[in-house]
């Protein structure tokens, strides 16, 4: 399209690119989440590059300050705790080990937390994602 003038006006791009090779949240519901197309049907930690790796709890009763320790060599700039099917907010115990290193940890339900990873993941932040996976009721 021309404008008065002659001048070219590019086409307007309603999404921001990024790479192909990044992990994806591309869908959640009860009892799962799917990354990359590839569905899980257990608890996961997801960072925008390398393997999705499993969780090892998926009830959030069960979360131990050694599971928040082991994100420090991952490096992240922030964590998203994905409590299940509701908010839960963990004990300050549990995630000291990355407030003394100055990463935050924002915990909200599963659902939210998909949403906010792939809006980080998008922007190119260093973000860590433990999706806890309930199972399905019924």
């Amino acid at each position: 399209m021309a404008r008065p003038g002659g001048t070219e006006v590019p086409p307007l791009r309603l999404h921001a690119d990024k790479p192909q090779n990044l992990n994806t949240v591309t869908s959640y519901g009860p009892g799962y989440i799917e990354i990359n197309l590839v569905r899980h049907d257990q608890s996961v930690l997801v960072m925008p590059e390398g393997e999705i790796e499993p969780w090892p709890v998926s009830r959030f009763e069960d979360l131990e300050p050694a599971h928040f320790e082991a994100l420090l060599e991952k490096g992240p700039e922030v964590v998203l705790l994905g409590t299940g099917d509701r908010l839960r907010f963990p004990h300050p115990r549990l995630t000291a080990a990355l407030s003394r290193r100055h990463i935050g940890v924002d915990a909200m339900d599963l659902q939210a937390a998909c949403r906010t990873y792939n809006i980080l993941m998008a922007e190119g932040r260093k973000v860590a994602a433990v999706l806890l996976v309930e199972p399905a009721a019924g």
